[in-house]
């Protein structure tokens, strides 16, 4: 005979309470990834800077979302890419081939991010300045 599981009582609760709770550990992300990773902090400057131009830059609104988008998508590769660091660190320091991998695909990650926001960012200059 199968167990089913309650999800009623979850850990995180349900409704309201779970909703509060999510909110309360993301903030708690983003203060771990402004405290313990020097590139989450870069990169936040980076944003704080390179946003008030998007509204400068931006053609139309569509491409004022796309520019902040792009800002966006960099900071969470930056979160994943440093999650993935962190259990990867907390499992072993010592080298090893399948969590150095895990690192350089998180890596690459953020490399991706940061492609298509200078390809999107140089689009928008180009269009702004040179059409």
């Amino acid at each position: 005979m199968t167990s089913q599981t309650d999800y009623s009582e979850k850990p995180n609760g349900t409704g309201i309470k779970r909703i509060i709770k999510a909110a309360y550990c993301s903030f708690k992300g983003f203060r771990a990834a402004y405290e313990h990773e020097a590139a989450f902090r870069q990169e936040l400057v980076m944003c704080v800077i390179l946003t008030p131009f998007s509204f400068f830059l931006a053609n139309s609104m569509t491409q004022l979302m796309v520019l902040l988008m792009t800002l966006a998508f960099v900071l969470f590769a930056e979160i994943i890419n440093s999650a993935i660091e962190a259990l990867a660190d907390k499992i072993t320091l010592e080298h090893d081939e399948l969590i150095g991998r895990a690192k350089d695909l998180g890596s690459a990650g953020v490399f991706i991010a940061f492609t298509l926001l200078v390809f999107c960012w140089g689009l928008a200059i180009i269009e702004r300045f040179f059409y």
